[in-house]
């Protein structure tokens, strides 16, 4: 690794819903992933916005992060992300502050533009527009002013007037959460940094683009009231064991559902298995994605090259295993192996520079 300091590493859950599994299920397991990072010392932990898919029980993430941090100690919880199309600036803004409130410091607003659903659940979860008509999930020409409001509400006000002026997310705030942008291409890449917010970059979603949109941001970055300097996070999935092919066995529900999404066919993720015996699992198996599997050494390797090729400030472990025990016990064995790695870099470093003075 490359970069001056050790490269902090947080998490992201989808309290996602196994085969035959419910959600009460996949929220008590993300709760028990929650307390796992905080306990190894993971930055951050962010659950998502999505809504009406089957495997997914994170619908409301101001509410699952508000029984997170009643659970955890002393991680930061926050959204990855809300999906601001969805809510009123105003709504989303009251919530954050209130848990801001709740748990002072403790507190991200990762904010995003996709939909987080198709267009019939749009529907549901926004209303019918004025018209009537259904809505187009992807209409969010609105985003930007939208966002700059939310961030008005929370005491970073970028314009002269707004609705802002006569209205308060919370009486009396004494710190605000943090707002940050979130996107996978380079359109939000460009508004974070002409915003002067972190921006977070969804590799996980693994299709591509990462180094052009980290490129525009840092182009585009103007320094802010909350950031003098770019502040890149990069997610992407990761499944690591004791040697690889554990590794690779217990990553394969996830695989073959991603291979599913692709093609357009939303499976239940399988057992391991199940997945590996599925008749479109060798194409799955086979096809390109930007996940690391491996064991402990692979998956930091491989780590520290994203690192060094993004310039990232943070980087977001996305951990997609059909059981509970495989998740945090990947969360564990990458977490030693990086604090043993980047603590060696740093008595290197330590000692060339003593030698240099000597």
């Amino acid at each position: 690794m490359s970069s001056a300091q050790p490269v902090p590493l947080s998490a992201l859950d989808l309290a996602t819903v196994s085969d035959g599994g419910t959600s009460a299920q996949a929220l008590a397991e993300t709760t028990e992933l929650a307390r796992a990072a905080d306990r190894l010392g993971y930055v951050r932990f962010w659950v998502a916005e999505h809504h009406n898919i089957d495997t997914v029980a994170s619908t409301s993430p101001a509410v699952l992060i508000a029984h997170l941090a009643a659970h955890t100690e002393r991680i930061k919880l926050g959204s990855g992300g809300v999906m601001l199309p969805n809510h009123s600036p105003a709504i989303v803004a009251e919530q954050f502050a209130m848990l801001e409130a709740l748990h002072p410091g403790r507190v991200d607003l990762g904010v995003g533009r996709a939909p987080g659903s198709d267009r019939i659940s749009a529907a549901a979860v926004r209303g019918p527009a004025e018209d009537g008509a259904v809505p187009d999930p992807w209409q969010v020409d609105d985003f930007p002013s939208h966002l700059i409001d939310l961030m008005a509400y929370l005491g970073d006000v970028r314009t002269t007037e707004g609705p802002w002026s006569d209205f308060r997310a919370t009486p009396k705030a004494t710190s605000a959460p943090a707002v940050l942008l979130l996107g996978s291409s380079g359109y939000s890449a460009q508004l974070a940094g002409y915003l002067g917010l972190p921006f977070a970059f969804a590799h996980h979603f693994d299709g591509g683009g990462v180094l052009g949109a980290l490129d525009l941001y840092r182009q585009r970055f103007q320094p802010s009231a909350v950031l003098d300097e770019p502040h890149v996070m990069v997610s992407v999935g990761l499944v690591t064991a004791a040697d690889t092919e554990t590794a690779q066995h217990h990553a394969a529900p996830s695989l073959l559902r991603r291979w599913g999404i692709r093609t357009g066919r939303f499976w239940p993720l399988f057992s391991p298995d199940e997945a590996m015996s599925h008749p479109e699992w060798q194409r799955a198996a086979t096809m390109p994605t930007n996940a690391i599997v491996g064991d402990p050494g692979e998956a930091v390797a491989a780590l520290e090259e994203l690192a060094d090729a993004t310039g990232a400030d943070e980087l977001m472990i996305h951990t997609s295993t059909f059981g509970l025990a495989e998740r945090i016990t990947s969360l564990e064995l990458l977490a030693d192996v990086w604090k043993r790695r980047t603590g060696a870099q740093d008595r290197t470093r330590q000692s060339d520079a003593a030698a240099a003075s000597a």
